[in-house]
């Protein structure tokens, strides 16, 4: 596992077509915003109820607050 810090605004980039970057943060928690092509999924791992291997026609699910 990498582990990396990042400040407010800062952005992690994952090959040439993924961005991750911090867009807030309060009182310890996190927000991420995820740019993706949409044949990429994006999972929050409670969601899933148990592990599989996402197929190119899942659905992305946004992470909503």
């Amino acid at each position: 596992m990498l582990v990396l810090s990042r400040k407010l605004g800062e952005k992690i980039y994952i090959n040439d077509n993924i961005c991750i970057t911090v867009v807030d943060i309060d009182r310890g928690k996190i927000r991420l915003g995820i740019e993706a092509p949409r044949e990429v999924p994006i999972f929050r791992k409670e969601l899933l109820t148990e592990p599989h291997t996402p197929k190119s026609d899942t659905p992305v699910i946004a992470a909503k607050d």
